[in-house]
């Protein structure tokens, strides 16, 4: 049974004050939850509604699906849910491609930007302090574990560029044609806000202006989804290195 007290703790980590203040977040599925326990994230609460989803030694808790739908930050509840400390982020060097994110939104997008990260292999992530929280519950489900291997850093994103000598990557619409780039294994790429793209003082810290054309016969597609878009320069840029 989950006393009122958890209760109460675990719906507050839904929102980014409360996570902050008890340095906690949650996670839910076996396959989010044994990736994160395998990345050596310490487990403070492992609730289960079947007894055999996890190893005895992480000391589950078997609850009723009533008492997981009362904690659980999905429309449908999982069979499990898991609470974990948020882990200490250190300072990560990064001996290839960097992704910086101006401000990204959506839960969704950058969820699936990191899992994207993970299958490009690209292992540091650096946001702006106005992007979404990585721990946000939707964030977390979105990632299918990849948040256990990429390293995501919060910082005055201006200031960080400004430090690199890496050369400094942007999509803009007047941007150069990516398919027709010499793209090193070296560097940072940024992506911009979902309505705005990046922001102005990003912008006139870009070294290059890079494009993913539109090949549709009308022309009449505004933009690409910026986890989308994301996808396409990851790929061209591993194609190239």
């Amino acid at each position: 049974m989950v006393s009122k007290n958890q209760i109460k703790l675990i719906n507050s980590l839904q929102q980014k004050k409360y996570r902050k203040l008890h340095n906690l977040f949650i996670a839910e599925g076996k396959k989010v939850i044994q990736e994160l326990i395998d990345a050596n994230f310490s487990l403070e609460y492992l609730f289960v509604t079947k007894e055999n989803l996890f190893d005895s030694k992480y000391n589950f808790e078997l609850i009723s699906d009533n008492d997981l739908k009362k904690i659980s930050a999905l429309t449908t509840a999982n069979d499990c849910l898991a609470v974990f400390k948020i882990k200490e982020v250190n300072s990560h060097s990064s001996s290839g491609l960097e992704l910086a994110l101006d401000n990204i939104k959506d839960p969704g997008n950058i969820g699936t930007i990191i899992r994207l990260c993970d299958w490009f292999g690209i292992s540091k992530i650096v946001c702006t302090e106005e992007t979404v929280d990585i721990y946000n519950p939707k964030v977390v489900q979105a990632t299918m574990g990849s948040l256990a291997r990429v390293v995501v850093l919060y910082t005055n994103l201006a200031d960080y560029l400004k430090t690199t000598d890496l050369e400094i990557f942007g999509t803009f619409m007047e941007g150069k044609n990516i398919y027709k780039q010499e793209l090193p294994a070296r560097g940072i790429i940024v992506m911009g806000n979902e309505a705005n793209g990046i922001s102005t003082d990003i912008e006139n810290l870009v070294t290059q202006k890079i494009n993913i054309p539109r090949f549709g016969s009308l022309q009449q597609t505004e933009s690409l989804n910026v986890a989308t878009a994301t996808a396409v320069i990851l790929s061209e840029f591993k194609r190239n290195s």
